[in-house]
């Protein structure tokens, strides 16, 4: 079975098209992306503005309409923290509706974390044993630990890459100082949530999923994407620290000109850097294995596992 996945996250739509089948493995057919900045789209009173939700609601027309035309049975849309932080956020899901046709779920936080977290266990298997992880979006950091399907705990953190640049990294490129107290910071808010995750037990494995760990595990040598999902990527924490005292010398027009870093991210990749070294540091992880699949995966598989063969229909 085709189906559509329609991901609003706080930089990016991002459209995946894809077969998958009950206990098989999902095969990405194609994918289509837009940049909209949402979470730059919300005003100082929390609503999002009429210019961005115009954006989200043209958009969802645009790829519904592709994922229609690429044979897709079925279309699942889901948004993260632009659009549940947003005060206007019931009344641009009945926008999405009226226009496209297609429900926008949005995602709790705690959620992101249990389907990022059933999509790693999912891609390294029951052999992995405890896994931690991590995935650092536009607009929160989830963190999961956990032995099954379900972990043990799972946290939710407004410490996502874009969020952080906006509210700390206004400068480009940000003074060396500002990096230093940003750093100071993260580590006092994630001291308590470490605490958390280490009271579940030691993992056997560490995590990091999402692109932003994808983009930092390039930067410090990991092989490229062309040479295809299966080759182990790591980030080490050493890596991170080399990789931030360059990156954060430099402006965001230099760094969109490094491998492995797109221009809508670049603006975001030090305050991930930095997001990514201070979850390591706070629980004593010296190296991650980058998985490939994250949450839009585990939204698929999640879906399988719900729904009665022949059951899934377009919606």
């Amino acid at each position: 079975m085709r189906l559509g996945v329609i991901d609003v996250g706080s930089n990016t739509v991002h459209l995946l098209v894809m077969d998958a089948h009950r206990g098989g493995h999902p095969t990405p057919m194609s994918s289509t992306k837009a940049v909209l900045r949402l979470a730059e789209e919300i005003d100082e009173d929390g609503c999002m503005r009429e210019s961005g939700a115009e954006a989200l609601v043209s958009t969802m027309e645009e790829f519904t309409r592709i994922a229609t035309t690429s044979g897709c049975e079925q279309v699942m849309a889901f948004a993260t923290s632009a659009v549940r932080d947003a005060t206007n956020c019931d009344d641009m899901l009945g926008r999405v509706k009226s226009a496209s046709g297609v429900d926008l779920q949005v995602l709790e936080g705690l959620d992101e974390a249990r389907l990022t977290s059933l999509a790693v266990r999912r891609w390294f298997g029951w052999s992995a044993g405890r896994i931690l992880a991590f995935d650092i979006g536009g607009g929160s950091l989830e963190m999961s630990n956990g032995v099954d399907e379900e972990p043990d705990v799972v946290l939710s953190l407004p410490l996502g890459a874009g969020r952080l640049t906006r509210e700390w990294l206004v400068e480009d490129p940000p003074s060396k100082r500002r990096v230093s107290v940003l750093r100071d910071w993260l580590d006092a808010e994630l001291k308590e949530p470490a605490r958390e995750l280490r009271a579940a037990g030691k993992a056997d494995l560490a995590v990091g999923s999402s692109k932003t760990y994808r983009s930092l595990a390039r930067l410090t040598g990991a092989a490229p994407s062309g040479a295809g999902p299966r080759v182990r990527r790591t980030l080490t924490v050493s890596g991170l620290r080399q990789l931030i005292a360059f990156i954060s010398r430099m402006t965001t027009a230099d760094r969109a000109e490094l491998e492995g870093v797109s221009a809508d991210r670049a603006p975001q990749i030090v305050a991930g850097a930095l997001v990514a070294e201070s979850a390591m540091r706070a629980m004593g992880v010296d190296t991650l294995d980058i998985c490939p699949w994250a949450l839009r995966e585990g939204v698929i598989l999640r879906r399988l596992d719900s729904e009665p063969a022949g059951a899934m229909t377009t919606n």
